[in-house]
């Protein structure tokens, strides 16, 4: 006989299995009747009876129910079983022990039927969740039905919602309810495929690729029914003259979903967060981890297992990170960054993580991305995954991305998003994960705009603290020390999770406008995910924001510390006496960019140097140090005597660039200049001439706020005091 299905129960003592049988003339045994498909009752501890659930014609498949209960001794179990003329029944075995550990079948002769289902074309089996997914077509409609079997030995429809998918060509489909040897490769491909994923965060995805009229390109959706809209990917082979022969397989990588069309790409799918194409890794057959998979047909199983339906191997499938790391060092385009990035990051709490090598990556490729501003993206990505675990909503109140839109394409796809019509279904119990789906599909219905916390509300309150100070005005004690002691106990929470002494003393400094930030950050955070976390503990919460916050301002502190690092620097080391290195050249880049992204995401920043004499030497020494034409830009943005100096200077050599010595009269309008130095008076009045002549051009005086001015007679004589005017040329004094 040829076996079609078989399952045990949960104690390991009863059998169903299910046969093709193929009589020959001749052989006859006592089991064998007219009906094609034999299903079979055996007790096997010990072996003892056998009985026939069903003779029919039609193929049967068998699934005993696993129940999460306490006690594994149950007195009964309960078996599905699924016909091929599309009805499915729940079988009522009641079991019992006799003389010792010998398990019998009480009620043999009559087994307590229920019909779960009829008139379906498709059905998946969730065996690790107790889940029965199945599609019924209604007047050329696909609705797609779910029933969750729970511990007590009762059932429900959990929800049912129409599907916009077409199901020409699919007569009749079974997903997980073992390999159906009946269907080769040929035939899969010309059948629509079709599977539903989930995970404990409230995620539901069915992955849909329609039958194939191209063997040009391949087509797949994606309904993130947990966020409310499908996205169509359309793929084409990884050349002109390839061909699509095996279809695809959609496999179960927790936050992923993987599309896999063997020799001509994988596609990893960002289902927590796959609002933007770039934040999913897209690789072509080309690419060595897109032929790490077998060619044969795949089944993904829970707990990111996969079958290979051909060897009979099973396969538990991880994120390569060593291979993420290469790849990111070779990766060119930016959404191939952006997307490997996140694939490595979503592997943060697992053993090994290379956070180190992520980090070295990301102080050596800190100018190399163009679409965004790889620091804050690091930052924001690398907080967010490291308390994600903690509670299940923060994916909806903590941002993910500092990318809120991409409109780049991504070379070898092509995109289509539609939303979905809302409500997508009715959720018929509150339980565990459908508490946690139902939540999801009310924050899509309701929430707009959406709850991601955002430091706009921290910087302005920051702006209005420093304000209220400058001028005297003062808010109350208690509110301000509150601050400060968040800030205080946010610089503890960083202390006890260093294990090693820092080579630089960052935030030790006792700067009251930088603490009154990080104090804020922790306010607001806290008031946000209060707000939004109803029945969470308030301790909880509040340690969370502290680790949240501790992770984001040590990131800042590891980006530092590699490069210093790297380059054998020490504080002691990095004086501003001396012409600069290459090496201090790109930690000072590095240290202007981790300013800018803090800045711009409103982190605490180093404390702010005034114009004391120890700090204008600083100041000095480090814009001498740079560039021509990079220290011209920073004399720009700091309001200061000297840089007006400097910016007067370039003026007058923009003048007289090409100047021409013409006769002019000698008589000197005295009373109209306050030196008595005939030269300087009369260069004066040639640089006036000049500005007229060039169409009332004036000079900028540089300040904090970059207001235009025009410059007084007194103070160019200022800025002249060094230069000497030599045939119509000016040099530096």
């Amino acid at each position: 006989m040829q076996a079609v299905s078989c399952s045990v129960n949960i104690e390991r003592t009863v059998l169903a299995a299910s046969f093709i049988q193929y009589t020959k003339e001749g052989v006859r045994n006592e089991l064998q009747t007219g009906s094609k498909c034999l299903t079979l009752l055996v007790e096997i501890h010990p072996v003892n009876n056998v009985q026939v659930l069903k003779a029919v014609d039609s193929c049967i498949w068998v699934q005993f129910l696993y129940p999460q209960a306490e006690s594994h001794l149950l007195p009964q179990n309960h078996l599905l079983l699924i016909s091929e003329e599309k009805y499915i029944e729940r079988f009522c075995i009641q079991i019992t022990r006799e003389d010792g550990d010998r398990v019998v079948i009480t009620n043999s002769s009559h087994l307590p039927r229920d019909r779960i289902a009829e008139d379906f074309v498709w059905a998946q089996w969730d065996m690790s969740e107790q889940r029965l997914y199945y599609i019924e077509l209604k007047t050329s409609r696909s609705i797609l039905k779910c029933i969750q079997f729970w511990a007590d030995e009762s059932f429900n429809l959990m929800f049912e919602m129409p599907l916009d998918i077409s199901l020409s060509g699919l007569r009749f489909k079974l997903v997980n309810f073992g390999y159906d040897y009946r269907q080769d490769q040929e035939k899969l491909y010309n059948q629509p495929s079709l599977c539903i994923f989930t995970n404990h965060t409230g995620s539901l995805c069915v992955c849909y690729s329609p039958k194939s009229d191209s063997r040009k390109e391949i087509t797949y959706s994606v309904f993130y029914l947990h966020k409310g809209y499908r996205k169509t990917f359309t793929a084409a082979p990884r050349s002109a003259d390839s061909q699509v022969t095996n279809g695809i397989t959609f496999l179960n990588l927790g936050y992923f979903v993987a599309v896999y069309s063997p020799g001509h790409f994988l596609h990893f799918l960002n289902i927590q967060h796959p609002d933007l194409i770039c934040h999913s890794l897209f690789l072509t057959g080309n690419n060595k981890m897109a032929a790490v998979l077998p060619s044969s047909p795949l089944q993904s199983l829970p707990g990111s297992l996969i079958l290979d339906c051909y060897s009979g191997k099973v396969y538990r499938a991880t994120l390569d990170q060593s291979y993420l790391m290469r790849f990111l060092w070779n990766a060119r385009l930016d959404c191939e960054k952006m997307a490997a990035l996140h694939c490595v990051l979503s592997c943060g709490r697992d053993p090994g993580f290379p956070e180190e090598q992520v980090i070295q990556w990301i102080s050596e490729r800190v100018s190399a991305c163009h679409s965004f501003d790889l620091i804050q993206e690091f930052l924001i990505a690398s907080s967010y995954w490291s308390v994600y675990a903690e509670l299940d909503d923060v994916d909806m109140l903590l941002p993910y991305s500092s990318v809120l839109t991409w409109n780049a394409e991504i070379p070898g796809i092509k995109l289509v998003t539609e939303e979905l019509p809302l409500p997508l279904m009715m959720v018929y119990s509150l339980k565990g994960y459908w508490a946690k789906l139902n939540s999801n599909l009310e924050y899509i219905k309701y929430t707009k705009p959406r709850l991601h916390y955002h430091n706009s509300v921290v910087r302005r309150e920051w702006h209005n603290l420093i304000s209220e100070e400058r001028v005297g005005k003062r808010r109350s004690t208690m509110y301000v020390r509150n601050i400060l002691d968040n800030a205080m106990k946010v610089i503890s929470n960083m202390e006890r999770r260093t294990l090693e002494p820092r080579l630089i003393p960052l935030l030790q400094e006792e700067d009251r406008h930088q603490r009154l930030l990080m104090g804020l950050m922790v306010s607001e955070l806290r008031d946000h995910l209060l707000r939004h976390l109803q029945g969470v503990e308030k301790k909880k919460i509040e340690q969370m924001v502290l680790d949240y916050i501790s992770k984001l301002l040590d990131l800042i502190w590891c980006l530092l510390e590699t490069s210093w690092r790297k380059h054998s620097v020490h504080p002691w080391i990095l004086h501003l006496k001396n012409h600069g290195s290459a090496a201090d050249f790109e930690i000072f880049h590095l240290m202007t960019r981790i300013l800018d992204a803090a800045s711009s995401l409103c982190f605490p920043l180093p404390p702010d140097l005034d114009n004391s004499e120890k700090n204008e030497k600083l100041k000095f020494s480090i814009i001498v140090r740079l560039p021509p034409h990079i220290g011209q830009k920073v004399c720009r943005l700091w309001d200061h005597p000297m840089s007006s100096n400097i910016i007067s200077r370039n003026h007058v050599a923009r003048l007289l660039k090409n100047y021409k010595k013409e006769p002019r009269n000698s008589m000197i309008d005295k009373s109209s200049f306050p030196v008595e130095f005939l030269p300087l008076n009369y260069f004066i009045e040639i640089l006036m001439g000049l500005e007229s002549s060039n169409q009332g051009m004036v000079l900028q005086r540089s300040t904090a706020k970059r207001e235009r001015e025009h410059w007084s007679r007194r103070d160019l004589a200022e800025a002249l005091g060094a230069w000497t005017l030599e045939e119509g040329c000016v040099s530096g004094g």
